[in-house]
């Protein structure tokens, strides 16, 4: 192409320029096309035109700046080792992105007592993390817990029928029975530090706590202190299962998220 050529005069092959803009800048279909007819865009460093296709190779600039792919986005699914912080604040010792080492920005969705371990998901997705711990969603969460002494019947009775805890009274849950001193426990809640407190309030001491599924993805065999994708399969599910849940306007201050203090622990 000589330099008297137009981006539009180039063969027809590739995707529609403003699709691409639309993907890349969160625009609509009009809005792509007027900052084309603005001449605002240029591909390759030539003006472009309405209807101008490009390829993957094409160098695509709006107003001066390049057009940039965004990040993958990453769901990880880490079983998280007693001592781990789930924090994104670097300089506390033990922290979860030290802990899992993984090459690009991450943070956990919601999080787990430093004391306990099992699954947690970290994405560099603000949307979902939201959608997951919006409390009105009801999304099951599944542990197994040991406490020092002999469970006994009242003893279940209470924690799943609910315990008054910070003000509140936890709501029902499943619960049941695994050994003397273990039973599995589903809530659909997370107060601060909920199971520990309710157990507190009935006279027991939790002495271990493992979480082992949220919501369709389970702990299974992946080893304390791993890291593993969350599956195809298992994404199709959880966007279905989240399909009623909304935006809030949270979702895009990634740099609150995994703080401290940003959400209960269990």
């Amino acid at each position: 192409m000589n330099s008297s050529q137009s981006v539009g005069d180039r063969p027809a092959e590739g995707e529609r320029l403003s699709k691409r803009i639309m993907q890349l800048r969160d625009c609509s279909r009009r809005e792509a096309d007027k900052l084309i007819e603005a001449g605002q865009v240029k591909v390759n460093g030539q003006i472009a035109l309405v209807g101008t296709k490009v390829s993957f190779a094409d160098q695509v600039e709006v107003s001066g700046q390049p057009l940039k792919s965004r990040p993958r986005r990453v769901y990880l699914a880490y079983h998280k080792p007693v001592g781990i912080t789930c924090t994104t604040e670097l300089h506390i010792k033990g922290n979860i992105v030290d802990a899992v080492k993984y090459p690009e920005r991450i943070f956990p969705i919601g999080r787990l007592d430093k004391e306990s371990e099992g699954l947690i998901f970290l994405t560099n997705d603000g949307d979902i993390v939201n959608k997951i711990l919006r409390a009105g969603n009801a999304h099951d969460k599944e542990y197994v817990v040991t406490v020092d002494k002999p469970i006994h019947a009242h003893f279940l009775k209470k924690m799943a029928s609910g315990v008054p805890i910070l003000e509140t009274v936890t709501l029902p849950c499943t619960i049941k029975q695994v050994s003397r001193q273990t039973f599995n426990i589903v809530l659909r809640q997370g107060l601060n530090r909920q199971i520990r407190r309710m157990t507190e309030f009935l006279g027991f001491n939790v002495t271990k706590l493992k979480r082992v599924r949220i919501m369709n993805v389970r702990l299974s065999n992946l080893a304390v202190g791993q890291w593993r994708e969350l599956t195809a399969e298992e994404m199709a599910e959880l966007e279905t299962m989240l399909l009623g849940s909304s935006k809030t306007a949270e979702a895009s201050d990634l740099s609150a998220l995994g703080s401290s203090a940003a959400f209960a622990e269990e």
